[in-house]
This record gives structure tokens, C-alpha cells and sequence, in this order.
């Protein structure tokens, strides 16, 4: 098939965002998410919150699916206690992610979730969150970094087989892997930072740093590779 595939991006729903004389409710999301997938191959389409019902139709329309970074999800949907740390929910966002990654899951099309959309897989999935850590955030509303290690063997090492220092903002992490995912990347305390599926089940990558801050595209370039070969 001709052309670059379509790479569908959820998004946020804020309201009180103000621009020029307006403040209304939006549909927001930061450009760095679009630009990557720009940078590595393949059209954005943007994919604001709508009725769950309905992500099956959005998924059958892309070629590939990026769950981005966000606001906390609701513990509820792992069974868990609100952390006092834990942030404000997002209904209308966390059970649209959730279906449209249950929608790519059944339909095989390739996922990758970033941050928040790591965290959503892996409840999806049916684990669970460390809804608090430590040392993960140097300044509020300012990317850090850190180096992760690949696990080798995975398909996040065939992609980036070496250590790299990685673009990070998060305070919450994976704690129970959801049933047939596997990590693929560690930070150096032992955190988490990616997850993957064996190849067999399809393209899944979970990536708990923020890619769209950087200049590596390695790991969108492999969701858009993905998607390309998906398209036959």
C-alpha cells in the first residue's frame, strides 16, 4: 500500500483552556506526540475521548495507535485505594484509552503506549500500579532523565540495544504485570520502563519515559514500521 500509514494519538479533554479571548472547554494535545510520528514515518490523526462503544470503529481506521502520556489513572479500575499522592480523575479519558486499547488488542493493530499509556496497558491487561514513587520527578513541570537498560531478547533491545539516557516525567509505575506481558527495560532502582508482548501476539511496546521529548525515534519508528507492514 502506498502512502504513509495513519497513526491514531489519544488525546486529552481540558476544560478552562484558554486561547486568544476564549476559554472553553479542548481537546489538547502536546505537539511533540504528532511531530514524532511525523519525524518517524507516518500520519498523526488525533483521537479525543468519545463513548467507548465507538473505539472499535476509531482502531479499525488507523493503521497504528499511540495511548499518550496523562493524568493519573483512577485506581478503581485495578481495585485499589486512592493514594493521597494519586492525581484527580479523568473518567471520559481512562475508559476510552481503555477500549481502544482492548479494540487494537482483538484487532491486532500495533500499539504503543507511552507513560500513562504504558500504565492503562498493563491494567488492561489485568495488573496493577505503584500509584507513588520517589525520585522520578526532579521538578514539578520540567522533564528529567534517566538512563533505562533493555532486557535482551525483547523487541524493545532489537530496537535499542544499548543503555540510553531517556526524557522522564512520571510518579507512578507498574507494579503487577498484566497477564502475557513481559518487561523489557529497567531503570536503575529496578522500576519498570517498558513492557512488552512476545512477538507471536502481535506489535505491543509500553514505554514508560516520554519519547516525544527527544530526538531518538527508534521506538516510534518501529510502531510506524509496524503499521506499514500491517497494511500489507
Amino acid at each position: 500500500m502506498t502512502g504513509r500509514p495513519l497513526i491514531g494519538v489519544s488525546t486529552y479533554l481540558e476544560s478552562g483552556t484558554r486561547w486568544g479571548v476564549w476559554e472553553l472547554e479542548a481537546v489538547l494535545l502536546p505537539a511533540g506526540y504528532p511531530r514524532l510520528v511525523q519525524r518517524a514515518g507516518g500520519l498523526a490523526a488525533l483521537l479525543p475521548p468519545d463513548a467507548p462503544a465507538l473505539a472499535a470503529a476509531a482502531v479499525a481506521r488507523v493503521d497504528g495507535l499511540v495511548v499518550a502520556g496523562g493524568p493519573d489513572m483512577d485506581p478503581q479500575w485495578y481495585g485499589a485505594e486512592r493514594h493521597p499522592r494519586t492525581g484527580p480523575p479523568a473518567p471520559e479519558r481512562d475508559a476510552w484509552e481503555l477500549a481502544l486499547i482492548d479494540a487494537a488488542l482483538a484487532a491486532g493493530v500495533p500499539l504503543l503506549g507511552i507513560c500513562r499509556g504504558m500504565q492503562l496497558l498493563n491494567v488492561a491487561l489485568g495488573g496493577t500500579l505503584v500509584q507513588h514513587l520517589d525520585g522520578h520527578v526532579e521538578q514539578v513541570g520540567v522533564f528529567g532523565s534517566h538512563p533505562v537498560k533493555p532486557v535482551p531478547g525483547t523487541r524493545y533491545a532489537a530496537v535499542v540495544p544499548e543503555e540510553v539516557d531517556v526524557p522522564t516525567y512520571h510518579h507512578q509505575a507498574v507494579d503487577r504485570l498484566g497477564t502475557g506481558l513481559v518487561p523489557s527495560a529497567y531503570a536503575a532502582d529496578g522500576t519498570v520502563e517498558a513492557i512488552e508482548m512476545p512477538s507471536a501476539q502481535g506489535w505491543l511496546l509500553g514505554v514508560q519515559w516520554h519519547p516525544e521529548m527527544g530526538r531518538d525515534v527508534r521506538v516510534m519508528r518501529a510502531l510506524v514500521e509496524a503499521a506499514d507492514a500491517r497494511r500489507g
